[in-house]
């Protein structure tokens, strides 16, 4: 006889199957179900050769445990140091890989227990049922880039409802919540090139509400470490040359408003990441001796190595300042938001939250985890001063937009976030999607009719 006890679970169809109750099934007349779209996070979307379709990213189990992923690099255009076109396009959602249930816990919730249908693009809407869109988009690219897509989405489905002003609800998980974020305040405009950032609010006159799950709001630690020493596949790493030609992976690193870096004796340290010296001296990525020799040997003529490293330095640079640029704009203060944001995240996990510089034998060493740490200094706590709770990937000041873990610490004054509620749970960043309590809440932020926003005249 087994005496284990198990929570109960929510019974999400029974919840939301209310419409047999009601005397009008049309609910109200003229009302239309606000559509859903889903924008994933990095690593969310499947990559596929646009000549022969053969799916480079994530490919089979075999690609998966043993590749290296070198052929998911961008090309780099020498003349303007963006991104030249890829040979891979995106062409569906990761919704599984490897036995592991990514976005498809969503969808089933959307569809089983909510009643959505999957819209088409292009397909006029005149039935008047629930339907969500996906946002598949090149997650290697820059940010604005998907700010670009998620527009051109959202005026297709407003050509298929026939409504000029129809509005949207996002569901945006990890990097997907800042794209979105950006596209509220400048739309489509990109205003990365300056240190002025004048919005227009396109984005927040086409949304209703936008709920953030594990976003990295003021960046990632994680992604940092990942992109320093590679992200881990399987038995391989991608290498860190490979995400230094995605724009997107310099736009996960931490905000400058975080003390990223510390000292073996707990002091922060005031080093700016987005500065590409810090990079060359402390020869962090593709400044590091070994990664260079690692390019060059890639290259049948060592000329030919030399000049793509050369090329790949110029262009470091420059995505490194769109970077620090990018975080920026969307901290800087704004009068106010008219879209509600409902956050999502865990604080169960010991996160990575700072990196410490640690000197031996008069150089300087990067420990990306307290059990790295060679000489420990007397009554310095390392887990405390490197870690903090989160969902293992994006700490809770990360996902809350604050400066200090401790809720009673003002915020930052550049670190505005307009956030109407959070929910916390506790779950790793990869399951935050299958995650019971955020599918039951998900649909009933979905599906609840708010009262309206207040006329601007109106508000305090």
């Amino acid at each position: 006889m087994c005496g284990c006890a198990f929570a109960p679970a929510p019974d999400l169809q029974r919840l939301y199957e209310t419409r047999p109750l009601m005397r009008d099934t049309s609910v109200e007349a003229g009302v239309v179900e606000t559509p859903v779209i889903l924008v994933h996070g990095v690593f969310g979307a499947r990559l596929r050769d646009r000549d022969t379709g053969k799916e480079i990213w994530p490919g089979g189990i075999a690609s998966l445990l043993f590749n290296r992923y070198d052929d998911i690099a961008l090309p780099i255009d020498a003349e303007t140091l963006q991104p030249a076109a890829s040979k891979l396009e995106a062409h569906a959602i990761t919704d599984r890989a490897a036995g592991r249930d990514f976005y498809g816990a969503i969808i089933r919730t959307l569809e089983t227990a909510g009643g959505y249908v999957k819209g088409i693009p292009g397909e006029p809407v005149n039935d008047g049922r629930r339907r969500y869109y996906i946002l598949v988009y090149d997650w290697r690219q820059d940010n604005v880039q998907t700010a670009r897509r998620l527009d051109e989405l959202i005026n297709r489905i407003r050509a298929d409802y026939a409504d000029p002003e129809l509005r949207v609800d996002i569901v945006a998980h990890s990097m997907g919540g800042l794209a979105t974020r950006y596209y509220l305040r400048y739309g489509t405009t990109d205003v990365l090139d300056g240190n002025d950032f004048p919005m227009n609010n396109r984005g927040a006159t086409r949304v209703r509400k936008v709920i953030l799950l594990g976003t990295p709001n003021l960046g990632s630690v994680s992604g940092l470490n990942e992109f320093l020493q590679g992200f881990k596949v399987g038995l391989r790493r991608i290498p860190t040359e490979t995400f230094a030609t995605m724009p997107s992976a310099y736009q996960l690193f931490p905000h400058p408003i975080r003390s990223a870096l510390v000292s073996a004796r707990g002091e922060v340290l005031d080093r700016d990441l987005f500065d590409v010296q810090i990079w060359r001296a402390f020869q962090w990525s593709i400044f590091d001796p070994q990664v260079r020799e690692r390019i060059i040997k890639r290259f049948p003529d060592t000329g030919q190595g030399a000049a793509y490293l050369a090329l790949l330095e110029r262009y470091f640079e420059k995505h490194l300042e769109r970077a620090r640029r990018f975080v920026w704009s969307l901290t800087v203060p704004v009068e106010y938001s008219m879209v509600r944001h409902v956050v999502f995240g865990g604080d169960c996990e010991l996160t990575p939250a700072r990196i410490l510089v640690e000197e031996v034998k008069g150089e300087s060493m990067l420990r990306l985890r307290p059990r790295e740490i060679a000489k420990r200094r007397p009554g310095v706590d390392y887990d405390k001063l490197m870690l903090e709770p989160g969902d293992g990937r994006v700490t809770k000041p990360s996902l809350f937009a604050r400066e200090a873990l401790d809720p009673t610490v003002p915020r930052h004054r550049y670190s505005y976030f307009p956030m109407d509620h959070s929910i916390l749970l506790c779950e790793s960043h990869d399951n935050l999607t299958g995650n019971i309590s955020f599918q039951n809440n998900l649909l009933n932020i979905l599906l609840t009719r708010d009262q309206p926003l207040a006329p601007k005249s109106m508000r305090p």
